[in-house]
């Protein structure tokens, strides 16, 4: 990263997802949108805040479901790869095996002010509730967000929710990923999916994150890393937010090894959980709910020998989505100065001429 006088708002524009690109990563085929809303039902919207030269960060927001969380609860599980992160709610969770609010994501010194934006939130829907449990993760956007002004408000989560939509998901310097970054580069917001086969269950299992931690750039096995000339050293810190979304029907303690199972798509592009990062996995179900204590939908879980599919599918969509979320985004100045955006056309072409059997799959 380096600091040159402040440029105002973005520069340069995006250049399209991996795919577009021809580098398919994994075995599965993604869904129509390749994005976690490819799991039916699932919907999310984002706030994006940038104002003058300092406010680079935003919110984003995950609904399992259109209807009411609260009264209609998702099974879900959380996996904690490296805890140096806030994630609010993560007890319950723990404890019960389900998630009764949206998802949020937002920066680090605003989940608190996020957390009680989704308690009012969820008061409103339903009056006799004396218990919530707000779920909201986080990743630092200090360097380029003066993360100090608490800047996200309840207004600007309530927003994020009602901005939630189905189908194609914007991706890079969005919502929760305006000000973040990841490997080097300008990080952000990046979604993936995947479909299993019928014999496999055809199930989907999506995949949406804020990627904001370090490592060496690495994309499907080649390691961009050295042809770009990047420093091994100059970016080790960060974290990274993963929501796991999928309609099998899945057990909390099944949830939960899906849940592990997304930090391989992690280290597949380069991340090591280094000793600053909050790494954090929260995994959900849309096949069945918990309404006033009872299971409605499909109940009928899948065995454990049923899971490796959906292993390998969580995997191949985590690694996807972080690897769009640096396609997708943009160089951006901001509070401490500027953080460049990966030189897809420089990188696709080393990778054309280094590794040209990653276009022919």
């Amino acid at each position: 990263m380096r600091k040159v006088p402040f440029i105002l708002l973005l520069i340069g524009l995006a250049l399209g997802r991996v795919r577009d690109y021809g580098i398919k990563i994994g075995i599965y085929p993604p869904g129509r949108f390749n994005a976690i809303t490819d799991v039916k039902g699932v919907l999310v919207g984002h706030k994006t805040i940038v104002e003058g030269r300092k406010i680079r960060t935003g919110v984003t927001a995950v609904l399992p479901h259109p209807g009411n969380i609260y009264a209609e609860k998702v099974p879900a599980a959380v996996y904690v790869a490296n805890g140096y992160g806030k994630l609010t709610g993560i007890s319950q969770v723990k404890e019960l095996g389900e998630i009764e609010t949206p998802i949020i994501l937002t920066n680090t010194l605003s989940v608190w002010d996020a957390a009680r934006a989704l308690v009012v939130y969820t008061m409103k829907l339903n009056p006799s509730a004396r218990s919530i449990n707000p779920v909201v993760g986080e990743t630092n956007d200090g360097y380029l967000n003066d993360i100090r002004a608490l800047r996200v408000g309840e207004k600007d989560v309530l927003e994020a929710i009602e901005n939630a939509r189905g189908g194609e998901v914007e991706e890079g310097a969005v919502g929760a990923g305006t000000g973040t970054v990841a490997l080097g580069f300008k990080g952000g917001i990046g979604t993936s999916s995947r479909v299993l086969p019928k014999e496999q269950g055809g199930y989907t299992v999506g995949v949406l994150v804020q990627s904001n931690f370090g490592g060496l750039i690495t994309v499907a096995g080649f390691p961009l890393w050295k042809y770009l000339g990047k420093n091994p050293l100059a970016s080790r810190r960060g974290s990274c937010m993963i929501v796991v979304a999928t309609d099998a029907p899945l057990s909390p303690r099944n949830l939960y090894r899906l849940a592990k199972r997304a930090v391989f798509g992690l280290a597949r592009t380069g991340g090591f959980s280094s000793n600053g990062s909050g790494d954090y996995v929260i995994a959900f179900s849309t096949a069945y709910r918990f309404v006033r204590g009872k299971r409605v939908g499909n109940t009928k879980l899948v065995s454990n020998e049923g899971m490796t599919p959906l292993f390998q599918a969580v995997a191949e969509a985590t690694e996807e989505a972080i690897l769009n979320s640096l396609f997708e985004a943009k160089t951006i100045s901001g509070y401490r100065g500027v953080v460049e955006a990966l030189p897809v056309k420089k990188a696709v072409g080393l990778m054309k001429k280094y590794a040209p059997y990653l276009f022919q799959n």
